[in-house]
């Protein structure tokens, strides 16, 4: 993998820095991070440097200064056409014509690799996400989640991760009891029989659904069983098709795992009881009316938490504490993100604490909540009331808008902020929709090399430097931002602002169609078609690698 062009103007400015205190002309200091962006506008160079004013208070010096020295032990060479200095202290990079549209190859070599990175080599990490409890259905409002954390997978994975998709199944404790017990009420129910759910037990229609379908596949084949062996094999057969509706549900939006990771393996493997041996060996740990307490104020937090009650059942706490257990001793992993809804908000800084308590660093667990969805068509809130039959199914929403739309939608905006989701915008045929707007640039490129192609235009060879125009030059400089991208989204674990750049990729793509006729008529352009045409080819290959980071197709065709 080819270091990034913000990589490399780092290492120059770091580079620079050094060799300037090795004079004597800037005091010494520890520099981690050299601060390259990107300005706004383009005026103020490619990229932009503020390390100047962040480091004129400790070394006592005007940030202009700063910025004067270390721009003097910055060469202009092949790649870089400008360097210098603006007030207050900033230090501005201008990147050469010839040799962005050099770059034009290089990302067409890499194809389906560009963008990617080393960046996180030789380091495994997991994301678990959505992870809902399979005594009851998904519904729309876990879609939010389900795509957060595949696409944030797909992300880490392009980062050079070693990446685990994990959903965690909560098949043990006292709901799946619940859960066992209720069926088999629905079950005799379906044969004439009387029997009551028990208390606090599933009342919904799915579960009179469940059972209705496994009577029609199984028959009367449990009533036969003795009650406590009849309720265990129904309810693990509820439990496997309730979780194989999840699995089907999940990949109808594209999400697939890698891992489907059970709670009940915690306890058949003693995991369970080795992590908890941990917590009471390192202290924290006390009995109290009869039921057992992790004593997670003694690591700062405000109370402690119950593991296992009065009555001898583990709390749910005290299986993430067995899980979590097995994810960085068992499985080893180097980082492990959890996505969760906002209602886990009370749920983050104990599980960091049990972390710590288990002898890890916490700072290795990353936990991101996601806001509520809500919908909309146009300006019409689309009011979610059970009663009146308008709620919204998963299935019902990719029938509607499609996948394509609901990855993107989901996708676009950052998880801490509620978002709504407007069901007419996401199938409309047009540019205000960006789903439409961004696969429209990649199948607009396929008709172009389809007209090429009729025209038996070979570009191969094409000559470059003839790449020189304005619109030209913005295109490939959005391409060259990709690969920084990725690297800083897996830095931040913020997907959000892939979609947002597919977007602006696409605009720039757009924006070189307009200004410049790419297959010419003209006698004399048919070395700028050639040119124009393997640019075509970089953007296609760029645009379609957004859409495949977010599992979104590529038409050839719209």
């Amino acid at each position: 993998m080819q270091p990034t062009t913000r990589l490399k103007i780092s290492e120059l400015v770091l580079n620079s820095l050094s060799e300037s205190q090795s004079k004597g002309d800037l005091p010494d200091t520890e520099v981690e991070d050299p601060a390259i962006e990107r300005p706004n506008n383009i005026k103020n160079g490619d990229f932009s440097c503020s390390l100047p004013l962040k480091l004129a208070r400790s070394m006592q010096m005007n940030p202009l200064t700063i910025a004067d020295k270390i721009a003097e032990g910055i060469p202009t060479d092949e790649v870089l056409s400008r360097v210098w200095t603006a007030r207050p202290g900033f230090i501005n990079f201008a990147l050469n014509p010839p040799w962005l549209a050099q770059q034009v190859d290089v990302i067409i070599d890499a194809g389906k690799s560009f963008g990617r990175s080393d960046f996180g080599q030789d380091q495994r990490v997991q994301v678990e996400f959505v992870s809902v409890n399979p005594t009851g259905p998904l519904h729309v409002g876990h879609v939010r989640g389900a795509v957060i954390g595949s696409a944030l997978a797909n992300i880490m994975d392009a980062a050079g991760y070693d990446v685990q998709r994990e959903y965690y199944v909560n098949d043990a404790g006292n709901q799946m009891e619940l859960f066992y017990k209720s069926l088999y009420a629905r079950y005799l129910q379906q044969f004439g029989k009387d029997a009551e759910i028990p208390e606090n037990g599933y009342q919904g229609d799915y579960m009179i659904d469940l059972a209705a379908d496994i009577k029609s596949e199984d028959g009367d084949k449990y009533l036969s069983l003795e009650t406590e062996d009849a309720t265990r094999r129904l309810g693990q057969r509820g439990l496997n098709r309730m979780v194989d509706d999840i699995r089907e549900r999940l990949g109808r939006i594209g999400v697939k795992y890698d891992e489907w990771f059970s709670e009940e393996s915690l306890f058949d493997s003693g995991t369970f009881d080795e992590a908890i041996k941990i917590i009471q060996d390192a202290g924290y740990w006390e009995e109290r009316d009869g039921a057992k307490w992790f004593t997670s104020s003694a690591l700062g937090e405000d109370k402690d938490n119950v593991i296992i009650r009065s009555n001898g059942q583990h709390t749910y706490f005290a299986s993430d504490i067995a899980y979590h257990y097995d994810k960085f001793n068992n499985r080893k992993f180097d980082r492990v993100i959890n996505i969760w809804g906002a209602d886990h908000q009370g749920h983050v800084n104990r599980m960091k604490t049990a972390v710590k308590a288990l002898g890890f660093d916490p700072d290795r667990l990353d936990m991101m909540l996601y806001q509520m969805v809500s919908f909309k068509r146009g300006d019409e809130l689309v009011r979610a009331s059970k009663r009146a039959g308008n709620i919204i199914t998963i299935d019902e929403l990719v029938d509607e808008v499609g996948v394509d739309a609901c990855r993107y939608f989901f996708q676009s905006r950052a998880a801490e902020t509620q978002m709504e989701f407007d069901l007419e915008l996401a199938k409309e045929q047009s540019n205000e929709n960006p789903v439409f707007y961004i696969q429209y640039a990649h199948a607009r490129t396929a008709q172009i090399f389809k007209l090429a192609q009729e025209r038996e235009i070979e570009f191969s060879d094409a000559d470059l430097s003839l790449l020189t125009h304005e619109a030209e030059l913005a295109l490939i400089r959005k391409m060259l931002a990709l690969p920084e991208l990725i690297e800083t989204m897996a830095k931040t674990l913020e997907s959000h602002h892939l979609p947002h750049y597919a977007q602006e990729l696409a605009t720039a793509f757009h924006w070189f169609y307009q200004q410049c006729r790419v297959v010419s008529n003209v006698e004399g352009d048919e070395e700028l078609t050639k040119a124009r045409l393997s640019l075509c080819q970089a953007a296609k290959s760029v645009v379609a690698n957004c859409l495949d980071l977010m599992s979104m197709s590529a038409p050839e065709h719209m």
